[in-house]
């Protein structure tokens, strides 16, 4: 047996002792039902965990050698070669276990479901599952997008195409973030959002650990290089995975009591603590490591086996009940994802506060992204203009308002508050957001070639840039047309409806809204580099042209007699601002008056931008007239001077 299988093995062994030892102390291991209640039997309660950690770890392996070749072992060409090439292999094998173990999880899902031993299960009871439920169809996605990686690993090799497929496995790992503890939690929201984030973050750094481990097993020479882009992305990914632990663990607890009074709150303990051990422990060893170059695998083994312990903890944790399950919200707040809150005043709308996942972590990972990328510069001695990080985190604090702030918590029980906040999504925020210059500043600041000819992320996200898919988004009439089709798209069909029924509807408006007012104004006023350079008179001309059309569909929301929506504000049954087409037509005339602000920001932006480029052009004819002794001033005079001593100049 190689020393590689061993240590898998040992791994297993530790993190299926802890799943079991913590089911049975949080009261989550499987109990014999009482007599004529149906029971799925002792092998499925035990089963079914013991599948849901054998898949995470697949997962976990699948992500951590797709990484290795597109992110930490060295390269000197755009494919992947020599041992990454082997890594691309394992992950695909990886891939069809986690594919297996996908569909385990989803049978033995039915026989728990539906209280049924595996011997009594029917087509039906499967395709119930399969059609009907939640669960159901996110593992099914998930064990499809798991033979999609399986195949696609054995005959994928660019590494610009790996790092697509990474991509995909992690958004795998979505479906099943959205059901479970998350899925009925008070705040739905901010509950799945950061299990997701948590899963993601977890999948990198254990992902990546083990794929560094293979390599130094391997006895690759490019192992100090890796070791050292390993360190960096593991620092992100504890961050990620702390503060959405934090995040995720305040929705299922209902206060600080149940932290050490129950078992669900002893067990997020014991977690965060082997997290922090963890963290530090491997953070100080490895400097030593990176500055001596030895001693990686032993660490590596430690770290793995406390990882593999964690992992399972946290599967015991997904089947332990919760403080939080014990409370039964109204249909009123599992729309608005908590209680009513109280009739709004201006300090309400301003100091108000309800965390909402999507918003806060757009709002926190942009904070610490162009954080990291400032200091970077400071580091180097580099200078960055401050107009551009004022403008950056001003966009963030009007995202912050608008997605968890005091508007964004009536946003979801006042058409009006939402649609304020849809116009700061749409037409404040991104104004400051693309003034900040985000991609210059990680076009400065992401890690360049190790190697010569090496894809490195600065290399990947230039490649992005130059890609015909840019070059169609940034067309100057697509921005337009996504930004008033979808007002009309949304809000005159019943899309607009369905998506405030459902809490992820929220989210993917806000990031909408986000998304295309961040193009439409990266073509109008963005000052990083684009595949589309217009003239500031055309920039200005389709800000002319589309805001005509914004007033429009204001003025059709303000004289609209039908209600907007009108099943979900109805069933939210709030006590105040009980006229619902008065509240829509305050809304459509917010609208309205809104649309002034941006052309007075853009107007404003165009305008030091004509001044700056002229600047420009005139530094460029002041350098060329010095080149050449200002020959073209010269032409011109003497042009003058024949104009003047012979007349009209006539044809010869």
């Amino acid at each position: 047996m190689s020393r590689a299988t061993r240590l898998v093995l040992t791994g297993l062994g530790i993190g299926v002792l802890v799943m079991v030892a913590a089911l049975e102390i949080g009261q989550g291991a499987p109990q014999p039902s009482p007599p004529g209640i149906p029971d799925p039997g002792s092998f499925v309660g035990w089963a079914l965990p013991t599948a849901t950690f054998l898949s995470r770890l697949c997962g976990v392996a699948v992500i951590g050698f797709l990484l290795a070749p597109v992110f930490l072992l060295p390269s000197t060409r755009d494919e992947a070669e020599g041992l990454s090439i082997t890594s691309v292999h394992v992950a695909g094998r990886w891939a069809w276990g986690w594919a297996a173990t996908s569909l385990a999880v989803f049978v033995l899902t039915v026989s728990d479901v539906f209280a049924r031993p595996l011997t009594d299960l029917s087509p039906r009871l499967v395709s119930s599952l399969a059609f009907e439920t939640s669960l159901g169809r996110a593992l099914l996605v998930q064990a499809g997008v798991a033979v999609v990686l399986a195949v696609a690993c054995r005959w994928t090799l660019g590494l610009r195409a790996l790092a697509l497929w990474l991509g995909v496995a992690l958004a795998a790992l979505l479906p099943v973030s959205l059901t479970g503890h998350s899925s009925s939690a008070d705040s739905h929201d901010l509950a799945t959002t950061s299990l997701f984030l948590h899963v993601v973050g977890i999948s990198l750094w254990v992902g990546g650990l083990v794929a560094l481990g293979w390599v130094a097993v391997r006895g690759s020479k490019r192992l100090p290089e890796a070791v050292q882009r390993y360190s960096t992305l593991a620092l992100w990914a504890f961050g990620v995975v702390a503060a959405s632990g934090v995040a995720n663990a305040s929705v299922r607890l209902v206060g600080w009591g149940d932290v050490f009074g129950t078992w669900y709150g002893r067990l997020v303990v014991g977690k965060v603590v082997a997290l922090g051990i963890l963290a530090g422990f491997g953070w100080a060893q490895r400097r030593r490591i990176i500055r001596q170059g030895t001693g990686f695998l032993r660490l590596m083994a430690s770290e793995v086996m406390v990882m593999a312990a964690t992992i399972g903890l946290a599967v015991a944790l997904g089947r332990t009940p919760t403080p939080a399950s014990e409370v039964v919200p109204t249909r009123a707040e599992e729309l608005i994802g908590g209680s009513m809150p109280a009739a709004p005043s201006v300090s309400r709308f301003i100091l108000g506060f309800e965390p909402t996942g999507v918003a806060l972590a757009v709002v926190g990972l942009g904070f610490a992204l162009y954080l990291k990328g400032l200091l970077v510069l400071r580091r180097r001695g580099d200078a960055w203009p401050v107009g551009r990080t004022v403008s950056w985190y001003v966009g963030l604090l009007v995202v912050a308002w608008a997605g968890f702030g005091g508007l964004g918590q009536y946003s979801h029980v006042l058409f009006s508050a939402h649609m304020v906040s849809h116009m700061m999504l749409s037409m404040v925020a991104p104004i400051f957001l693309v003034l900040g210059a985000p991609i210059t500043l990680a076009l400065r600041t992401l890690p360049g070639p190790r190697r010569p000819g090496e894809v490195s992320p600065r290399g990947m996200l230039t490649a992005v840039l130059h890609s015909r898919f840019v070059r169609l988004v940034t067309h100057p009439l697509v921005g337009p047309a996504l930004f008033i089709g979808s007002l009309f798209g949304l809000y005159f069909t019943p899309v607009f409806g369905d998506l405030m029924d459902s809490h992820w509807g929220h989210a993917a408006m806000q990031l909408h809204f986000l998304g295309v007012g961040a193009l439409y104004f990266y073509v109008l006023v963005g000052v990083d580099p684009s595949p589309r350079q217009l003239q500031p008179i055309v920039r200005f001309g389709l800000l002319l042209v589309t805001i005509p059309f914004h007033a429009f569909f204001s003025i059709a929301v303000m004289s609209s007699n039908t209600v907007i929506a009108g099943d979900y504000w109805r069933a939210i049954d709030r006590p105040y601002a009980t006229d619902l087409l008065h509240d829509q037509y305050v809304g459509g005339s917010i609208s309205w008056a809104m649309g002034e602000i941006p052309l007075l920001l853009v107007m404003g932006a165009i305008f030091v931008q004509w001044i700056r480029s002229d600047a420009r052009e005139a530094r460029r004819l002041d350098r060329a007239a010095d080149r050449d002794e200002d020959a073209e001033l010269a032409a011109y005079n003497a042009r003058l001077r024949d104009l003047a001593e012979h007349g009209k100049r006539r044809e010869p």
